[in-house]
C-alpha cells in the first residue's frame, strides 16, 4: 500500500521527503493512507456570552460525543458521515468546518477584544471568522482576498458566522501596505504555497505541484511578509503560515525574512506543545527557527502545516512621520484616519433617521452593537463601521462592516447580515424553528404558518427573528398569522 501510496504522489516530492525525514520517511508516507480528520470550530459570537454551549442545550446536544481538538478551545472532530454542512446550524453560522491543523493559526495571533487585526489572505474565511470570534464584535478586523471570487466567498462566510467589526477588501497586499503603515496590532500571512500539505485531501494539489512551483511561491512570499512588515506597529506580532512541507517556504522564508528585516524576533506560540519544532538546519542554521512550528501528519491529527510567530521590536519611525503631520495629528486624507467623515451628507442622515425607526419599533437596547462603530453608507446601504477604520477611498471593499439595510421611501429594509448578527435578546419579536425539518422548510424560503410550528406563538405583525437553536437564521414578517419568509433567495436550499 505505501509503494501504491508513493506511485500516486509527485516522484520528485517523495525523494524530496525521502532526504529530508530520513527514517521518519516512512510513516510519513503511510500517513497518506490513512482517514484524513475532518474538524469543525464553534463560532462564540452565536452563543450566550460567547461561552460553548453546554449539553441540553441544542448546539450542545449536537456536538455531544465529539472529540475535542487540543490546540484549538472550539474545535471538534467529527466523523464524515455527520454531515455537518447540511444542518441547519451551519447556516446559522453555529460553527464554520475547518481543518483541524489550520486552527492553530488564529489561536497562536491569540487577538484581543479591541485590537486591530488582518488576515492579509483570507478567503475562504476560516481563520478571519475565528479570529472575529476572539475578538468578540471589538476593534477592527480587515480581511483582505486578492482573488475577487475568492473574496465574494470570504464576504459571505463573515456575514454567515455574524461577524459585526469586520471590513472585506480585495487588494493586491503590495497595494493594500501604502494604505495602513504601522497601523495593525496582528497580522495573519496565511501564505499562498505549493500545498503539500493538502495532497492527502486535494488531488488538484498533487497535479499542479512541482519544484518550480515551489520557487515560485516562495518568491512572493518573501513580497507579502514584506508587505506585513510595513503595515504592523511596534510590538505588534505576526504569525505566518503554510500548509507545505517544503523547507524553502518554510523555514527559509522566515530566514530570508529575518535577514531582510533585523528588528522582527521568532517567538515560540503556546501551542508548541503540540507539534515538532521547525528545523534550522534546513535553512541557515539560525537556533532561532526551532522556534516555529510544525505540524506532521504522522504525528498529529490533522494535515500539515508550518507556522512561525514573529514580533516587531522598536518602531520605525520613518513610517509614522509619513502620515503624520507636524502637531503628531494622522493626515486627513481618504476621509480621515481617525475621525471618519467630517459631515453627515443627507442621504446618510436620512438613512439614521429609517434606522432608528426600526430600531425603536423590532429592537431592544443596541448599545452594544454600536459601540466603538459609525455609520457609513456605501452605495444605497446603511452599515456600521469601526470608528477606528480609515477612509475607503483607494480601497476595493466588499464589505465596509455590518451592513444594516437600507433606507426606501417609506420604510427601513433590515439586511440578512444584521439578522445574524443579532442574538434573540436583541430583538422584541422572534420564532424559534426547532426541529430541523422545520428550519429547512424556512431555509428553503417557505412561509410559515402557526400551526407548523411547535410553539404556535407568530406576532401578530412587524418583523420577527427566525432562530433555531436560539441562534439566528434570517428575518421573516408577521401578518395574519403567518411568517413570509424573508430568507434571501440567492442562499435559499433546493430539494427537500
Amino acid at each position: 500500500m505505501e509503494k501504491e501510496t508513493k506511485r500516486e504522489l509527485p516522484e520528485a516530492f517523495v525523494e524530496k521527503m525521502k532526504k529530508l525525514l530520513g527514517s521518519d520517511a516512512e510513516s510519513f508516507f503511510k500517513s497518506y493512507d490513512a482517514e484524513r480528520k475532518f474538524g469543525l470550530r464553534v463560532n462564540p459570537l452565536k452563543q450566550k456570552s460567547g461561552e460553548m454551549p453546554e449539553e441540553g442545550e441544542p448546539l450542545g446536544d449536537y456536538l455531544k460525543g465529539l472529540a475535542r481538538v487540543p490546540w484549538a478551545e472550539e474545535g471538534f472532530y467529527y466523523e464524515a458521515d455527520m454531515r455537518p454542512g447540511r444542518h441547519p446550524f451551519h447556516e446559522a453560522g453555529a460553527y464554520y468546518i475547518q481543518e483541524p491543523s489550520a486552527m492553530s493559526v488564529a489561536e497562536a495571533l491569540s487577538p484581543k477584544p479591541g485590537e486591530q487585526i488582518l488576515d492579509l489572505c483570507a478567503a475562504p474565511g476560516g481563520k478571519s471568522t475565528h479570529l472575529a470570534g476572539k475578538m468578540g464584535g471589538h476593534g477592527l478586523l480587515v480581511c483582505n482576498e486578492i482573488h475577487p471570487a475568492r473574496a465574494k466567498i470570504l464576504s459571505q462566510n463573515i456575514e454567515r458566522l455574524g461577524v459585526e467589526n469586520a471590513v472585506v477588501t480585495n487588494m493586491d497586499p503590495f497595494r493594500l501596505a501604502p494604505e495602513f503603515p504601522e497601523f495593525f496590532d496582528g497580522i495573519v500571512v496565511d501564505a499562498p504555497c505549493s500545498g503539500e500539505g493538502m495532497f492527502r485531501k486535494d488531488e488538484n494539489a498533487r497535479n499542479e505541484w512541482s519544484p518550480d512551483h515551489v520557487k515560485q511561491c516562495a518568491g512572493l512570499q518573501d513580497g507579502i511578509l514584506d508587505c506585513a512588515a510595513a503595515m504592523l506597529k511596534g510590538g505588534g506580532r505576526i504569525v505566518y503560515s503554510t500548509c507545505t512541507f517544503s523547507p524553502e517556504e518554510n523555514e527559509q522564508s522566515i530566514a530570508r525574512f529575518l535577514e531582510r528585516h533585523p528588528e522582527f524576533s521568532v517567538v515560540q506560540p503556546e501551542l508548541a506543545k503540540y507539534f515538532s519544532a521547525g528545523h534550522p538546519e534546513w535553512a541557515d542554521g539560525n537556533e532561532e527557527l526551532k522556534k516555529t512550528v510544525r505540524i506532521w501528519p504522522h504525528l498529529a491529527d490533522g494535515e500539515g502545516h508550518f507556522m512561525a510567530l514573529l514580533v516587531k521590536g522598536e518602531r520605525s519611525w520613518d513610517a509614522v512621520e509619513r502620515t503624520e503631520n507636524a502637531d503628531g495629528k494622522k493626515n486627513s486624507k481618504k476621509g480621515g484616519r481617525k475621525n471618519g467623515r467630517a459631515k453627515e451628507d443627507a442621504a446618510l442622515t436620512e438613512a439614521v433617521a429609517a434606522f432608528r425607526a426600526f430600531e425603536k419599533e423590532n429592537l431592544k437596547d443596541m448599545e452594544h452593537l454600536e459601540n466603538g462603530k459609525k455609520f457609513l453608507m456605501f452605495g444605497e446601504n446603511l452599515y456600521l463601521v469601526p470608528e477606528v477604520m480609515p477612509g475607503l477611498m483607494g480601497l476595493k471593499v466588499l464589505r465596509p462592516g455590518l451592513h444594516l439595510g437600507s433606507a426606501k421611501k417609506d420604510r427601513f429594509e433590515p439586511s440578512h447580515a444584521l439578522a445574524l448578527a443579532l442574538k434573540k435578546s436583541d430583538v422584541r419579536q422572534s420564532v424559534e424553528v426547532g426541529s430541523e425539518d422545520l428550519a429547512l422548510r424556512y431555509l428553503r424560503g417557505e412561509t410559515l404558518r402557526a400551526e407548523d410550528l411547535e410553539e404556535p406563538n407568530i406576532p401578530a405583525k412587524g418583523w420577527v427573528l427566525v432562530t433555531t437553536g436560539g441562534m439566528s437564521l434570517g428575518f421573516a414578517k408577521a401578518a395574519g398569522g403567518m411568517l413570509k419568509n424573508h430568507y434571501p433567495k440567492g442562499l435559499r436550499i433546493q430539494g427537500g
